[in-house]
């Protein structure tokens, strides 16, 4: 019936006939047809407002959207449930598929004092009172560059990163300043990290010590215990397009302030009850 055409020349056989096939009145089926156009006016409205927020988070999935176009939806007068819109995405091949990332940034092997994980049991509950540091690649087609990353583990806001064409220890003094730098007035501060050689070397942990910053570092499984370090990695290249092989350095790092920018200003986080990371580390400051 949907395939029905509204010119009632092109139509092989009258409505009453077409009814009387199906076992339906004719009144049930201007029903049907009222309530099928209605329905694809509302789709249309929804994958224009769907399209419009993907131009700004392109990989924004189906829940966090529920959230962030909820006022969108309510100015267009459009009622829709979580599972409606799963599956207008679906049907329109818009659902985000996750992919997964494996990399060895992390050489754990070297005469460097390597410091116990001091966080396991304490309860985060402010900002700037962890950051946890992460290294991570992006490519170029002249090879790898290593992106530093601090991340404060209450807000998840990114506070300080560094993108350089090398693994040696730079990269990551430079992301410290810098979060040193934008993140005054810190008391009682911990800095979490793996047992990687740029974050247990002499320079490093002497910036540390002379900040006053306590030293904690994963242990046995580092994956877990940087957790958010390494899902913060993830969420840059799975969302904001940091997994593509980019033409120079320069356009990599290019990329990489953006999509920091947009992850700190516009991505919602379910674990902050759909809040965005510049709002809860300012807020709760």
């Amino acid at each position: 019936m949907e395939t029905i055409d509204n010119n009632p020349k092109e139509i092989p056989f009258s409505i009453f006939t077409i009814c009387k096939g199906y076992d339906l009145t004719r009144d049930a089926f201007y029903k049907y047809k009222k309530r099928f156009v209605k329905r694809i006016k509302i789709e249309n409205q929804v994958l224009e407002i769907v399209h419009k927020r993907r131009r700004t988070l392109p990989r924004e999935g189906a829940r966090k959207l529920m959230h962030s176009l909820k006022m969108d939806f309510e100015k267009h007068n459009i009622k829709i449930g979580r599972d409606q819109l799963l599956c207008i995405l679906r049907d329109n091949d818009l659902l985000i598929r996750r992919k997964k990332y494996s990399s060895r940034t992390t050489n754990s092997h070297h005469r460097f004092y390597k410091y116990k994980n001091s966080i396991k049991e304490v309860e985060i509950n402010r900002p700037n009172q962890v950051w946890a540091a992460d290294i991570t690649y992006i490519r170029t087609i002249k090879g790898c560059c290593y992106l530093a990353l601090l991340t404060d583990m209450y807000s998840r806001k990114i506070v300080g990163y560094d993108l350089s064409d090398s693994l040696e220890l730079t990269g990551c003094v430079r992301a410290l300043k810098k979060a040193l730098y934008h993140n005054t007035g810190l008391r009682n501060l911990t800095h979490h990290s793996d047992r990687g050689i740029q974050y247990c070397s002499n320079v490093y942990t002497k910036e540390l010590k002379r900040k006053k910053i306590e030293i904690s570092m994963t242990e046995e499984n580092h994956c877990y215990e940087n957790a958010l370090a390494e899902r913060v990695n993830g969420i840059l290249k799975d969302e904001f397009y940091l997994d593509q092989t980019f033409a120079s350095v320069q356009e990599a790092k290019r990329a990489t302030k953006n999509a920091i920018k947009l992850y700190n200003s516009k991505r919602l986080h379910l674990s902050l009850d759909y809040k965005i990371p510049n709002n809860v580390h300012q807020n709760a400051a």
